[in-house]
C-alpha cells in the first residue's frame, strides 16, 4: 500500500511503532522549552509538536490514538517492569532488555535499535522520548517516576484517552486567532497564533487542596513590578501559623500590615487569634522576593486567580509543579508577556525589559485582549508529536489514584 493512502489508524499505528518521523519545529516554537534553559542542551532536547493541544488536528489524532491503543491492547499491551529506581547509560542486566522491549512497544525506541542488555545511547534517547510524552524531566535516566509511568496499564491509558477526547471535542472549535491555553494537569501554558504553537511555558499550578479553576476569559492587562495583596485564605492557612513560629517573617519578606488607620507593626497583632484576618497584608514590589515576581497577568474571573512570575524559578525544573494556592506561575514570563503585548504599540521586548529594570509600578493595557482558557486535559495526541499522558492530579477522570503524583513526597521521584 502506498504511504499516500494510509488510513488515519495506520498512520497512528506507524507513529506508535516508531515508523513515523516527527516534524521539525519552527524556530519560534523552540523559544521556551518545558525545562529551564540550563537543561535544554542538545543532549536532552526532545522535539515538541507545533500543533496546539486544543485543535481539530489534535482531536483527530487523539481519536486515532484510541483506535491504535485498543489494537495494541488486543495484542497484549505491555508488561509490568521490575526495574531499579535508578538506571542510566552504562547500566546493564536483564532489566535493560525488558526496558528496550517496553519502549519499542509504544514507539519510543526503534525496533532496530538492538537487544543488548547494556543501557546505551539508544535506550537513553528512547527513555527521553517516553519522559517527554508523560511530562517528566527528559533526563534519559530511569527514576521512580519514570518506572511508575511506564507501568501504568494500557487499559487505564485507553480510558484516559476516551475521557479526554470528549473534552477535546468541546474545545475543537474556533478559539481565536491568538489565544492562550493553560492545561492544569500538564502544568503547561501554550500561546497559539494562526493555528500554531508560538511558545510553551512550564507552569506552577494549584495544589490538590487549592485547585486552579477551569475558566474561559480574556487577558486585558499586564502589571509590571506589582505589589502583592495576600488573599484571606493564605492569611489564615499560611501567614498566621508562620508568624507564630517566625515572628520576623513579615519584615524579612517586606510584607506590610495595613489597618483602617494606616500601617500596623507586627508586634501590635495577636497572632494567637484570628485578629490578623481583619487587616490587609501587602508585599512591596521586588522581583527577588515578591511572590508575584516582576509581572502579574490579569485574567478577570469570579475566582480571583491570575498568572504571574515568581522568584522561586527552581520549581519549573520539577516534575511535580502543583504548588500554588490556585493562581498560575509562568516560566520565562518575559517571553510570555512579550507575546501578549506584541500587537500593542510601544511595548516591544526592549520596552518590557526597561520597565522591569526600572522597578516602577506600571500597567500595560493589551490593545486587543487575548482569549485565555484554563482547561483540564490528561491525555491527547498530535499528528507529529505522539500520544501524551499526564497524571489526573485532581481526580477529574475518576481513575484515582494518580500513579506518579503519589511519589511527590519523595525527593527523588
Amino acid at each position: 500500500m502506498s504511504n499516500l493512502s494510509l488510513t488515519r489508524r495506520e498512520t497512528v499505528l506507524a507513529l506508535l511503532s516508531g515508523a513515523a518521523t516527527t516534524a521539525a519545529l519552527p524556530a519560534f516554537a523552540q523559544q521556551a522549552e518545558w525545562r529551564q534553559s540550563y537543561d535544554s542542551g542538545a543532549r536532552n532536547a526532545v522535539a515538541r509538536s507545533h500543533t496546539p493541544m486544543l485543535s481539530p488536528e489534535s482531536l483527530q489524532a487523539t481519536e486515532a490514538a484510541i483506535v491504535a491503543y485498543r489494537d495494541l491492547a488486543s495484542r497484549g499491551g505491555w508488561p509490568m517492569l521490575q526495574l531499579g529506581d535508578k538506571m542510566s547509560v552504562g547500566s546493564s542486566g536483564p532489566g535493560v532488555v525488558a526496558l528496550r522491549q517496553r519502549l519499542v512497544i509504544t514507539g519510543d525506541l526503534d525496533a532496530n535499535a538492538g537487544t543488548s542488555n547494556v543501557y546505551d545511547s539508544y535506550v537513553e534517547a528512547g527513555v527521553r522520548n517516553f519522559q517527554s510524552r508523560v511530562g517528566l524531566s527528559t533526563t534519559g535516566a530511569i527514576s521512580r517516576a519514570t518506572v511508575a509511568a511506564l507501568n501504568v496499564p494500557i487499559d487505564r491509558r485507553i480510558r484516559q484517552l476516551e475521557t479526554n477526547v470528549v473534552r477535546l471535542r468541546t474545545w475543537s472549535g474556533n478559539l481565536g486567532n491568538r489565544y492562550v491555553v493553560a492545561n492544569i494537569p500538564a502544568a503547561l501554558v501554550e500561546t497559539v497564533e494562526n493555528g500554531v504553537v508560538a511558545t510553551r511555558h512550564a507552569a506552577g499550578v494549584g495544589k490538590i487542596d487549592r485547585q486552579s479553576p477551569l475558566l474561559q476569559t480574556k487577558i486585558p492587562e499586564v502589571n509590571f513590578n506589582p505589589t502583592w495583596t495576600v488573599p484571606a485564605s493564605i492569611i489564615r492557612k499560611d501567614l498566621i501559623p508562620k508568624m507564630r513560629k517566625e515572628p520576623g517573617y513579615l519584615a524579612e519578606n517586606k510584607i506590610r500590615i495595613i489597618g483602617p488607620n494606616g500601617e500596623i507593626q507586627p508586634s501590635q497583632v495577636n497572632w494567637n487569634s484570628d485578629e490578623a484576618t481583619r487587616y490587609t497584608f501587602r508585599q512591596d514590589p521586588g522581583g527577588d522576593f515578591n511572590s508575584l515576581g516582576v509581572v502579574r497577568i490579569n485574567i478577570p474571573s469570579p475566582y480571583g486567580v491570575y498568572m504571574h512570575d515568581t522568584p522561586a524559578k527552581g520549581i519549573f525544573g520539577d516534575d511535580f509543579r502543583f504548588v500554588s494556592s490556585g493562581c498560575m506561575r509562568v516560566q520565562n514570563v518575559r517571553d510570555y508577556v512579550a507575546w501578549l503585548l506584541k500587537d500593542t504599540p510601544g511595548w516591544d521586548r526592549a520596552k518590557i525589559d526597561q520597565v522591569i529594570q526600572s522597578g516602577e509600578r506600571i500597567n500595560a493595557r493589551i490593545s486587543t485582549p487575548v482569549p485565555c482558557y484554563w482547561v483540564y486535559v490528561t491525555a491527547w495526541a498530535t499528528p507529529d508529536g505522539g500520544v501524551q499522558f499526564r497524571d489526573d492530579i485532581y481526580n477529574k477522570d475518576g481513575l484515582a489514584p494518580a500513579p506518579v503524583a503519589q511519589l511527590s513526597g519523595d525527593k527523588d521521584i
